[in-house]
């Protein structure tokens, strides 16, 4: 693969928190790991040492202890923990090496002046809203749902509902009415939070249609609280019936209590992106998500009381999941609300700046785009306290790897990493002890049996193939909701490889461990037998200045024929594509790829369709070229920009059919 461009310090196990988990196995286990390599195959393979002594390391705070530490290893169903009773929000309010005064939370906005919350702040707010949700019925099993964003009223709304034993869902207010009802009416929830409006930029966006709207499809709700963001001094327009925020967080004698609860009882419902049919209501578990993110949090991203932890997020990605239990490990984490390209793309580096960020996480789509652009992070920040960066969302390519290197900082670790909403993880990332390398991802991490299996179901290493888990991992879901037999549960991970959980991405191991994800399994280009992740080909194509961004699609041939592939392009403003650009791009491609996946097609259009996590959309494109129509083919309300879809629906109608 590529340039080493980071090698870890002399010193990386004196320095670094897996150091220091190394030395605790060493001394309360009597383990010796020579390398990551050796420590990775161990934690796959004794997977009860492994997961009880980062239970242990950590001092999980538990009500009763467990039975066993993994009762059931067959999956789907492995049973984790038996008989352990805790609370995930007592776990992330200990903020283990943070003193009452230290700040915990700080958060940038768009729409109002910066917030910062301290321990005893934080852990205040939550006792009061608490206590607020029981006046309000709110139970053990309840479901909260908050329509808000990025914001320190969402995330104590998060824990005050998760110390009760209650179960929270979060929606970012950009999500569409319908996107937001076909959430939220499979897991009826009885207490909805919302914000007015925000701003985006310099545009204010009201959203008081949107939820009165949202209130109406819900029947299950007994209660609304409107958190005045976007109109703080205009009370009055509150519908009757709605709390304020303010009342919800009342002073209250009630003390801050939390609910010990079963390791897998329900902590939140997380929804995959919905781009087809109803979006998957994946349940999540209080001791898998805490043991999980512990894990991750410490001894991969080396997180602790002295960083301060940002990741560009909206409450409707499970990054921002992963970005809250930053304080369960003791670092203070760095919310922002808004546009990250307003008034330019130099804003979010600004803000790690100001904030004094030491991990700086984002999507590989925005380190692209800043490396389009010309951006120079650190001639527009002061970016000295950055030792982390970040990258998720999409397949990061060689020259992001060196742009990071060449503009960012020369002496960061920049961990690209991969994983999903199904596990709240990533199960290949950065790890301190390990160097990186250009345009490769560095490792499986902890208690994750990654492989790469052929098309027969065979291991594979060096060669592409399915992202399968082959082991049993805490975080996976608790199950979905309404699937009391388990039945789409099991349909969605394990109905090709029985026992085994397939996550739909092409995957190369090297013989180092490193992988690179080369785009997702069902959009993959096959012609001639020569199979291409379609992440590969947009290295491609948008490395050059002409293209904005693009979508490619194979249309198989029914008759076993090579089919047709077809590349659609946004350009740059102002061009228009033209023969001499289609011979550019397929030059490129020819010598960077191979012949075979030289486009039959090239097409100009005026947005590529993305999700609200900004992930390409090939799998309803391709249904859409295929005769699909438009609203069978894609949930509009999951989009960013649905608008895209319809010149992808015109093309289908006027080409000729092959």
């Amino acid at each position: 693969m590529g340039d080493v461009l980071w090698t870890p310090p002399a010193d990386v196990r004196e320095r670094s928190r897996i150091g220091g988990y190394l030395r605790w196995l060493r001394e309360h286990r009597g383990l010796d790991f020579a390398d990551y390599d050796a420590l990775w195959q161990w934690s796959v393979t004794d997977l009860d040492a492994f997961w009880r002594s980062i239970w242990d390391h950590f001092e999980v705070v538990a009500h009763t202890p467990p039975t066993a530490t993994l009762g059931d290893a067959a999956m789907p169903g492995a049973r984790w923990f038996p008989g352990a009773t805790l609370n995930y929000a007592e776990n992330v309010l200990r903020m283990p090496g943070r003193a009452d005064d230290d700040p915990v939370v700080v958060a940038h906005s768009q729409t109002r002046p910066p917030v910062t919350l301290t321990a005893a702040e934080l852990r205040e707010q939550v006792r009061r809203v608490a206590a607020g949700l029981r006046r309000l019925g709110v139970v053990a099993g309840d479901r909260v749902a908050a329509y808000a964003p990025n914001i320190p009223e969402t995330y104590v709304l998060l824990l005050a509902t998760s110390s009760l034993g209650a179960i929270f869902s979060s929606c970012a207010p950009e999500f569409g009415t319908r996107s937001v009802v076909d959430r939220w009416q499979q897991i009826a929830p009885k207490v909805l939070v919302a914000v007015d409006g925000y701003r985006y930029g310099d545009k204010p966006v009201d959203r008081r249609p949107e939820v009165a709207a949202i209130r109406a499809a819900l029947p299950s709700l007994t209660h609304t609280v409107n958190i005045a963001y976007l109109h703080p001094t205009a009370p009055a327009d509150v519908p009757q019936g709605v709390l304020s925020w303010a009342e919800l967080a009342a002073e209250t004698d009630g003390p801050l209590a939390f609910s010990p609860v079963p390791f897998d009882h329900p902590l939140y419902v997380l929804y995959s992106s919905g781009t087809t049919g109803l979006p998957k209501p994946i349940v999540h578990g209080h001791g898998g998500i805490l043991l999980e993110h512990l894990k991750m949090l410490a001894l991969h991203h080396d997180l602790g009381p002295a960083d301060r932890f940002f990741w560009f997020t909206t409450t409707g990605w499970m990054m921002w999941n992963f970005l809250v239990s930053g304080p369960a490990v003791g670092t203070t984490i760095v919310l922002f609300d808004g546009n990250p390209g307003h008034p330019d793309l130099g804003a979010l580096w600004r803000l790690a700046e100001e904030t004094g960020t030491t991990y700086f996480g984002t999507s590989a789509p925005f380190l692209l785009a800043c490396r389009k652009a010309g951006l120079v992070p650190k001639d527009v920040a002061d970016l000295s306290a950055l030792r982390g960066v970040g990258s998720t969302g999409a397949p990061l390519p060689a020259e992001g790897f060196t742009w990071v290197y060449e503009t960012v900082g020369t002496d960061l670790q920049l961990q690209s990493l991969s994983g999903g909403t199904d596990v709240c993880t990533g199960f290949v990332g950065g790890v301190p002890l390990l160097p990186v390398y250009a345009g490769e991802i560095t490792c499986r991490v902890l208690g994750a049996k990654v492989e790469a299996r052929s098309a027969d179901g065979t291991p594979v290493l060096g060669e592409l193939g399915e992202l399968v888990i082959t082991a049993p991992m805490p975080s996976m879901p608790v199950g979905f909701w309404n699937d009391p037999d388990g039945r789409r549960y099991t349909e969605a991970y394990f109905d090709v490889y029985p026992g085994v959980w397939r996550h739909g991405d092409w995957i190369t191991i090297n013989e180092r461990g490193g992988c690179v994800i080369t785009g997702r399994s069902d959009a993959t280009l096959n012609r001639g037998g020569v199979r291409l992740g379609t992440a590969e080909f947009y290295s491609v194509v948008e490395s050059l200045d002409e293209v904005v961004d693009s979508v490619v699609v194979h249309l198989e041939d029914d008759e076993g024929g090579a089919g047709e592939l077809l590349l659609f392009v946004v350009l740059a403003e102002g061009l228009e594509l033209d023969d001499a650009l289609r011979r550019k791009i397929a030059r490129e491609l020819r010598t960077a790829l191979s012949p075979r996946h030289i486009p039959d097609e090239i097409h100009q259009v005026r947005a590529v369709p993305r999700t609200l996590s900004s992930k390409k959309l090939e799998v309803p494109v391709k249904k859409i070229l295929t005769g699909t129509p438009v609203d069978s083919a894609a949930a509009k309300g999951a989009l960013a920009n649905p608008e895209s879809l319809t010149a992808f629906a015109a093309f289908a109608q006027t080409r000729p059919t092959p």
